[in-house]
C-alpha cells in the first residue's frame, strides 16, 4: 500500500480501533481502506453481543445518512439517463406540489440542504404518502432557496421519491434492482431479505440496549440502507474511478461531487461534503460537528458550480440509534476509508479515526 508499510498501517488501525471501541463500548467495528486499488479489511469485535458472532467485511450495518449519498447518486443517474433535470422544481414530477412554495426550489436545493429550512426529521404525525404530500404542499420556508444550509431528511427524501418516479419504479426497486447492481454492491439493501438476516449486525444505543432501525416515512430514501464495509469500499472505489461502472453511471457519480455552495472550509456537493486537500483535522471536526447538523448556516453559492475536484477530502457521516458510519476519500491520492460500528458514537471520533489512518497511508 501507499505511504507506510503494511505492518505500520495494521498497527495504526488496530491501535486506533481498539481505543475508540474501549472509549465508547462499541461491540463491533468494521474498517475498510483502499490505496491505489489495493484493499485492506480490518474487523474487530462482535456483530451481536447475544450470539457473539464476529464482525466480517460482509457484516451488514445500518449506515444512516450515508444512505443519502446513494440517493443522490440515483438522482444523478436518472439525470444522466435523461429522466430528470436537477435544475427542475419538484412539481414537474409531482403535480400535487405545483403551486406550492416548492415551485421556487430546485432538485439541486433538495440535494444540498438549501431548500429553505426543512426540519431535520419528517414530523412524527405524518404516517402515509397523502399526509406527506399535504405536508410538502403546505411547507413554508424560513429562508430563500440557496441562501442557507439546513441539514434535513425531508429534502433528500423528496429527491429520492422524485428520482424513483422518474425511473418509473418504486424507490426500493430502483436502489436494489438498478443502482446497487450497477455499482457492484451485491450485499446492500433497503429491505434486508431473510437470506441475509444472519449477517445483519445488532445495533446498540447509548444505554447498550439492542436496537435496530424502526422505519418511518422517507426512511428508505434518507437513512435506510443496510450494507457492508466491502460494498461501501466498492462505492468509494467507484467514486475514485477505480471501478468500471459504465459511462452513464460514471457521469452520474462525478455529478454528485459537483460543488454548489461554500460554508467556511467546506464545499457542499450533492450530499457529499468536500474540503480542499490537504485539510486540517480541525476543519473536518467542525464540518462534521453537531452545529452543522442541527443549525442553519448562511452559504455562498458557487457560480458556476465547481466540477468534481481531485485534490479534495470528500466525506459523509451517518447514524441511526444503534449504528455509526463514516466514509472519506481523496481522489488525488486514490485513498479511501469506510468505518462502520454497531453503536452510535460521536462523529468527531469517527473523523479522528479515519484521518489518522489515511494520514498514515498518504
Amino acid at each position: 500500500m501507499a505511504g507506510a508499510g503494511p505492518r505500520e498501517i495494521d498497527a495504526t488501525v488496530q491501535q486506533a480501533a481498539r481505543a475508540v471501541m474501549q472509549q465508547y463500548g462499541i461491540p463491533g467495528l468494521a474498517i475498510a481502506v483502499t490505496a491505489n486499488g489495493e484493499q485492506r479489511f480490518y474487523n474487530y469485535g462482535v456483530a451481536s453481543r447475544e450470539i457473539r458472532q464476529a464482525v466480517t467485511a460482509d457484516t451488514l450495518f445500518e449506515v444512516g445518512s450515508v444512505s443519502k449519498t446513494l440517493t443522490a447518486t440515483l438522482a444523478t443517474y436518472a439525470e444522466a439517463r435523461g429522466r430528470l433535470s436537477l435544475t427542475d422544481s419538484p412539481g414537474k414530477y409531482l403535480p400535487q406540489l405545483q403551486g406550492s412554495k416548492l415551485d421556487q426550489v430546485t432538485l439541486i436545493n433538495l440535494a444540498t440542504h438549501t431548500a429553505g429550512g426543512f426540519p431535520l426529521q419528517v414530523p412524527e404525525e405524518i404516517r402515509n404518502e397523502q399526509q406527506l404530500m399535504d405536508y410538502f404542499r403546505s411547507w413554508q420556508p424560513q429562508f430563500a432557496p440557496g441562501t442557507h444550509r439546513t441539514y434535513a431528511n425531508p429534502s433528500i427524501g423528496l429527491l429520492g421519491v422524485i428520482a424513483a418516479k422518474s425511473l418509473d419504479m418504486p424507490f426500493v426497486t430502483a436502489m436494489e434492482a438498478e443502482l446497487f447492481p450497477k455499482l457492484g454492491m451485491r450485499s446492500s439493501y433497503i429491505e434486508v431479505p431473510a437470506s441475509a438476516m444472519p449477517r445483519y449486525a445488532q445495533g446498540y444505543n447509548k444505554e447498550d440496549a439492542p436496537v435496530r432501525l424502526n422505519p418511518g416515512v422517507l426512511a428508505a430514501e434518507a437513512y435506510g440502507v443496510r450494507t457492508s464495509s466491502k460494498d461501501l469500499l466498492r462505492f468509494i472505489e467507484a467514486n475514485l474511478g477505480l471501478v468500471d461502472t459504465g459511462s452513464t453511471l460514471k457521469r452520474a457519480i462525478a455529478a454528485t461531487r459537483t460543488g454548489y455552495f461554500k460554508l467556511g472550509p467546506m464545499t457542499q456537493d450533492l450530499i457529499w461534503e468536500q474540503y480542499s486537500y490537504p485539510v486540517e483535522l480541525e476543519a473536518l471536526l467542525e464540518g462534521n460537528g453537531s452545529k452543522m447538523a442541527y443549525q442553519s448556516h448562511a452559504v455562498t453559492a458557487l457560480t458556476p458550480p465547481m466540477p468534481a475536484q481531485d485534490a479534495a477530502w470528500v466525506n459523509k457521516t451517518g447514524s441511526t440509534n444503534g449504528f455509526g458510519a463514516y466514509l472519506a476519500f481523496v481522489p488525488a491520492k486514490k485513498l479511501g476509508i469506510v468505518v462502520l460500528a454497531n453503536k452510535n458514537y460521536p462523529n468527531e471520533d469517527r473523523v479522528r479515526l479515519a484521518h489518522e489512518i489515511l494520514s498514515e497511508l498518504d
